[in-house]
Parts: C-alpha cells; sequence; structure tokens
C-alpha cells in the first residue's frame, strides 16, 4: 500500500502546472487584506486556515477555537488534551498527563476526532482513555477546533466538532536559504524537559528539504493534595485492612506517571509555479506510565502498568493550481502507518500488545470562484486492520474500511452569508472469529448521510449572528460493536453489541460573532437530540475481577453555550491593557437513563492582559463548578479554581524568537476534571512553573 501511495505521488506531480504559486489569502481580524503564510510566520488566532481558504473566525458557521503563536507556546502540554483544555467548549480526558484527549462538548473518540493536516492519527487512541494520541503538540504550529458545515469535511459527526493539528512537516513555499525554529520547555510540575527543532533547507530552486524532531522526558506528576478522592479517602481509612488505609496518605505526587517520548521526521517538497508535491516519513516512540487505579477490595491487586508505543509513517501532501474555469485547485493527502504499543506490567512483562496498520487520504477540488459562489467536493477513503495478543484482548481481530464524498458550499451575498455541506459515508467491519474472546465472525456495513446548513446576518459592521442546522449520522465503532473481554485501561470487562443501528441526531447551533477597533466577541448556543445513541453503563455482573460495562443504545438530548469576549480597557506607550473572558457548559441526558457521563461541569475563565510587540503579561482565574448531575457508577466532583499567570517576551518583535514564563495553578490546588475516568486516582498537576524558549532564524 505504501508503494501505491508513492505511486499516486509520482502520477500527481505530472499533472499540468502552468500558473503562478499563490500563497494562502489574504485574511486578518476583519478582512482579507493582509497575506499570512501557513508555514512559518503563522496567521493569528483571528483567522481559520482549514477549508476552502482562509477566513475570518467571524465568517465561520459554529463556534470556532485556534491556537496559534504565542498563546500556542503558553498553553503547550505534552499532550493534544492538555493543550486545548482551556479553549471555549473544550475539556480533556486528563488520564494522567501523557493520555489526555480533547473532549469537545462532552464528546471524544469518534464524536470529537483529531486530525493532523486533515488526516487520522492512525492509532488506537479511540479503543480506550489510556491510549494516547499519536499526535506531538511540540511539532504544532497552528490547532483548530472546526464545528458546524466546515467541520462535515473530515467527519460524518460534526456536532462535538473537529480538531485540526496543523504542521509544516511537509514545506509548502520556498523560503530564504534556511529557515529553524526550535522550542525548549521546563515544567517544574513533573520535572518536564521538552526541545523540539525543524529545519527547512532550499536544495535548489524548486526543492526544499525537510527535517524536524523532539524529545521529552517527564518524572512522577506532582499535585496540589492528596491522590485519592475525598469519597474514595474515606472509604479507605474505614477499610480494616492497614494496606488500604495507607492508600488514604497519598498525596503530593501521582505515582507511574513519568513518560519519556521522542520523535523524527524528514521530508522533501518540489514547488513551483503551479504548486507543490511534498512527503514526509516520521518515528514516533514513546513509553508512559498509567495513574495507578488503586483497588479498595484486599482480593484484588491493583495494576501498575506502563505502554511502549511505537509508530512510522509516511505522509504524503501535493496541491496543484490548475487556472481551470471550473477547478481552481487539485489537493491531495495520503498517508500510511504501523502502529503498535505494549502494556507492560511492574514486573517488566509485556500483558497485551495492539497492533494497528492504517491507510488514509482524501483528493479535494477547488472550485474556481464564481461571484460570490465558492466551494470544493471531495473524497476520502479510511482502510484499518487491527489485533490485540495477550491477556487482555477485548477485541477480535478487525478490519475497517471507509470510503466518503463530501461538499461545501459557501455564498457571499455581503450582508448575507450562507454555508452548506454534505457527507456520504460506507463503512465496512469485518471482525475473524475469535474463540479467546468468544467472538464468531462479524460482517457489518452501514451506509450514512449528514448534512448541515445555514446562514449569518450581518446586523452592525463586523457584528454577525448566525444558525445553522445539522443532520448527522455515524457508523458504531469497532469497540462498540464487538468488544468482549478486560480492559485493565478502564478497569471494566467491556461488551459490545454486533447488532446496533447507526446513531443519528438532529442539532440546531445560533451564533453571534463580532469584533472591532479593540474588542472582539464570540458566542454559541446549541441543541442537539439523538436518536440511537451509543453509550456504556454497568449490567451489576463481574468478570474477571471487573465490573461489566455493556454498550447500549437509547435516545439523548445535548445542549450548552459556550462565550467568550474580549475588551481593550487602556492604552499608554506602546502598551494596551486587555480583558478577557470565558464560558462554557454542557447539560447531557441519556432518555431514560438519566445523565450522560463524564459530562464537564459549567467553566469560566477570565484573564488581563498587558500587550505590546515585544513584551507581554497575563494573568488569568478559571474556576470549574462542582459537578454533581452525575450517573450512578460515577462520583460527584467538587469544583476548583485555578489561578495562572505569564510573562512572554519577544526581543525581535512577535512571529519570531521568543521567551515565555508561566506559573500554572499558583496556590496548588487540589483540581479533578468530571470528564475524566480516571478523576478520583488521578487529580491534575499541582503548581507548575514553566519557561519556554522558542528560537527563530
Amino acid at each position: 500500500m505504501i508503494r501505491t501511495l508513492l505511486l499516486a505521488s509520482v502520477a500527481f506531480v505530472a499533472l499540468p502546472a502552468h500558473a503562478e504559486d499563490v500563497p494562502l489569502p489574504r485574511a486578518d481580524t476583519t478582512a482579507e487584506e493582509t497575506a499570512q503564510d501557513q508555514d512559518h510566520t503563522q496567521p493569528n488566532a483571528e483567522i481559520v486556515v482549514t477549508g476552502t481558504r482562509a477566513r475570518s473566525t467571524a465568517d465561520v458557521l459554529g463556534g470556532t477555537a485556534v491556537l496559534a503563536n504565542e498563546e500556542l507556546d503558553r498553553n503547550m502540554r505534552p499532550t493534544i488534551g492538555e493543550t486545548l483544555a482551556t479553549q471555549p467548549g473544550v475539556s480533556a480526558t486528563s488520564f494522567g498527563p501523557n493520555a489526555s484527549k480533547p473532549v469537545l462538548r462532552g464528546f471524544t473518540g469518534d464524536r470529537a476526532p483529531v486530525l493532523t493536516d486533515g488526516i487520522g492519527s492512525i492509532d488506537v487512541s479511540n479503543t480506550s482513555a489510556d491510549h494516547a494520541a499519536v499526535i506531538n503538540p511540540l511539532t504544532a504550529d497552528r490547532i483548530e477546533v472546526l464545528r458546524g458545515p466546515a467541520a462535515l469535511l473530515f467527519a460524518p459527526s460534526s456536532i462535538g466538532g473537529v480538531v485540526n493539528v496543523i504542521d509544516s512537516r511537509i514545506p509548502r513555499r520556498v523560503e530564504t536559504p534556511v529557515h529553524a525554529d526550535g522550542i525548549a520547555t521546563y515544567g517544574s510540575a513533573a520535572n518536564e524537559r521538552s526541545v523540539s527543532g525543524m529545519l527547512d533547507l532550499p536544495a535548489t530552486g524548486e526543492l526544499v528539504l525537510h527535517f524536524d524532531g523532539s524529545y521529552s522526558k517527564t518524572d512522577d506528576m506532582k499535585t496540589g493534595g492528596y491522590v485519592l478522592s475525598p469519597a474514595l479517602r474515606a472509604q479507605a481509612l474505614a477499610s480494616a485492612d492497614p494496606d488500604i488505609r495507607d492508600l488514604a496518605a497519598l498525596e503530593d505526587t501521582v505515582p507511574n506517571t513519568a513518560a519519556r517520548t521522542w520523535d523524527i521526521a524528514g521530508g522533501a517538497a518540489i514547488i513551483n509555479e503551479g504548486g507543490n508535491l511534498g512527503f514526509a516519513v516520521s518515528h514516533y516512540d514513546s513509553i508512559y506510565g498509567v495513574p495507578v487505579r488503586y483497588s479498595l477490595d484486599p482480593a484484588i491487586e491493583a495494576e501498575q502498568v506502563q505502554l511502549a508505543v511505537k509508530q512510522t509513517r509516511v505522509d504524503i501532501r501535493g496541491e496543484v493550481n490548475t487556472g481551470g474555469s471550473v477547478i481552481s485547485h487539485i489537493r491531495l493527502r495520503l498517508g500510511a502507518a504501523d502502529y503498535r504499543h505494549s502494556e507492560i506490567d511492574d514486573t517488566g512483562a509485556v500483558g497485551t500488545t495492539f497492533f494497528n496498520q492504517g491507510y488514509e487520504g482524501r483528493l479535494e477540488l477547488v472550485q474556481t470562484t464564481r461571484g460570490s459562489w465558492e466551494g470544493l467536493v471531495g473524497g476520502q477513503f479510511v482502510v484499518k486492520d487491527m489485533h490485540i495478543d495477550g491477556d487482555e484482548k477485548f477485541l477480535p481481530k478487525n478490519n475497517m474500511t471507509r470510503f466518503g464524498l463530501f461538499t461545501l458550499q459557501s455564498l457571499d451575498l455581503g450582508a448575507v452569508k450562507v454555508e452548506g455541506a454534505a457527507r456520504y459515508e460506507h463503512s465496512n467491519y469485518a471482525a475473524r472469529e475469535d474463540a479467546d474472546i468468544g467472538n464468531p465472525a462479524y460482517d457489518r456495513r452501514f451506509d450514512t448521510f449528514s448534512a448541515s446548513f445555514g446562514g449569518s446576518y450581518e446586523l452592525a459592521p463586523h457584528v454577525r449572528f448566525g444558525i445553522n442546522a445539522s443532520r448527522s449520522e455515524r457508523a458504531p465503532s469497532p469497540e462498540e460493536l464487538f468488544a468482549n473481554g478486560p480492559h485493565a485501561g478502564t478497569q471494566a470487562f467491556e461488551v459490545g453489541n454486533p447488532d446496533f443501528d447507526t446513531e443519528k441526531a438532529w442539532g440546531v447551533e445560533a451564533t453571534l460573532k463580532g469584533n472591532g477597533d479593540g474588542w472582539s466577541l464570540g458566542a454559541s448556543a446549541y441543541y442537539s437530540w439523538y436518536n440511537g445513541f451509543i453509550y456504556d453503563s454497568p449490567t451489576g455482573a463481574i468478570e474477571d475481577d471487573l465490573p461489566v460495562f455493556q454498550y447500549a443504545q437509547a435516545d439523548a438530548r445535548y445542549y450548552g453555550f459556550e462565550i467568550e469576549a474580549s475588551k481593550r480597557i487602556a492604552s499608554f506607550g506602546n502598551y494596551t491593557l486587555n480583558a478577557d473572558g470565558l464560558a462554557d457548559y454542557v447539560h447531557a441526558t441519556i432518555v431514560g437513563q438519566g445523565p450522560a457521563p463524564r459530562i464537564p461541569p459549567l467553566r469560566m475563565l477570565g484573564g488581563l492582559e498587558v500587550q505590546s510587540d515585544h513584551l507581554n503579561t497575563r494573568f488569568e482565574v478559571e474556576h470549574s463548578f462542582a459537578q454533581n448531575r452525575v450517573t450512578g457508577f460515577e462520583s460527584e466532583t467538587k469544583g476548583h479554581t485555578l489561578v495562572n499567570a505569564s510573562i512572554a517576551w519577544s526581543p525581535w518583535g512577535p512571529q519570531g524568537t521568543s521567551f515565555t514564563l508561566s506559573a500554572n495553578n499558583i496556590f496548588d490546588v487540589e483540581a479533578r476534571r468530571h470528564a475524566s475516568v480516571l478523576k478520583d486516582f488521578a487529580p491534575l498537576a499541582g503548581r507548575d512553573i514553566r519557561l519556554t524558549a522558542r528560537l527563530a532564524l
């Protein structure tokens, strides 16, 4: 298959090239007037580059969030989940400091896919909360959270949203003779040491070579209080077993959370007047500990597991400017990866190994703009082969193939803007007969159709009200269909249902977005109706010393809101004082069952920031309210308040070398995220003093 990808790239480079290389469209916070590069000199956080063209976040239907430049440096963490956790509508699974994935409006996994430059991470992160996504934030140039019609370019279920991590491993343009970037970080909470660097080297007038690598190492994470939650500590103290009572005294450090990760990549791109074609080969290697899920039953021994992850990946990306009257650009994106991880117990023995080989690709035909009408059509394929060997095999060997067709169309009539998208997918899942877990052979096929349509109206200059309606349909995942075995990562014996139907949802979202001289506002409110919503819940049975969790389908209702705003308060000399804030909330109910599990509570964050071209200082307070609306098998989560501060110095101005000193959780508060399966055993990091240096040439 990799050979096939390479042959496809050779065919692609032979396409006609007869127009000038076209950079990304011009854009700023209010109009497309200032040229911005997607590589190296990044557009700011008011610009979305994913889609047909770069555009202001105010012009995107649905709530969006963008991390770029200094804000990305300040929020950088070892995982993509923790890096995004303070964005509106985003929480994190927080399965310890090394396996944290984004939670979008209460959704994770297939309902909130995480992509790298438009295609998947090709790993097994969706199969369990303890499996990290193989996407390294250290190599990211910018991260975008998309919702609304644009999300259907990448996934059939767009209600939660899509995370797209954009890097420059495959160069897009010829730069100055040499371009180099480096970043180094130290974080005190886990004695984190990380460094990454990249180099773009023009070899000829059209050929650019790229190299990058990163390395990070952490010790066990320090926390701001006890390891066990108050409810579990009370249970431990009431035990007659002295070893169990000792667990109540665990504090300050979360055991078995150390990690070591490195990755390296090399690639090249041919860039000429008609477009570009490039490739990258990368290797990722990580070993990380999973926080111990202590048992309060003396007869059951808690497992202390490390995961050793390896992935080798090939990526290809190309774009041709056809200069045609119907199609203006053709974009190609291909990826193939071999992935494996082994789960190692405290004796050093390998208990279970996951293998995944995957291939993914997409082709986009960008239409030539005709007056106020623009859009694109495209297709996508995904092929995955996965199998598990070992003691905790809970899935049979299975194969997934998926083919999709999609389109995004928009009409700009000035005061009125209209946008719509549609996506059709055909999915085939084949599970082999497996006597080890008692599964017969299965072959399921699903056809799904999703669509989203909406528009916005300019209430005043740079102020738009929008409304968007969507109908989405998602095929069940292999885990939801075929699981039948013990899974130590979630401390559950998981049982799927191979007879599931597709999951369908209707949703509506209203947005209000605006910006002007010294202010900005973004607000959204949404409501979703699910038919055949897939969820898991305990049956009351015990298997292999683990509670049995059975997947089931029922109707569900999700609603919530996000709001963020900023205002310039004062200006003095070259400095401006700005105030900003955000709030988000999700309410979720499974009809006939009660609250959906692991839903983030109401959260509010406010900050003050002094900005200039060379020096920025920030002070912020984040408060997460208590989550008392819980299922019968999860505990309530106390509220907490985190206070953070930072100062960033850019000696030669923005978009270059910078030094950032930040203090997070200054008062060393014990905090837990309700969205985490492991929240009662692994609180968030305590006081964390971080120093980040970014050097650019």
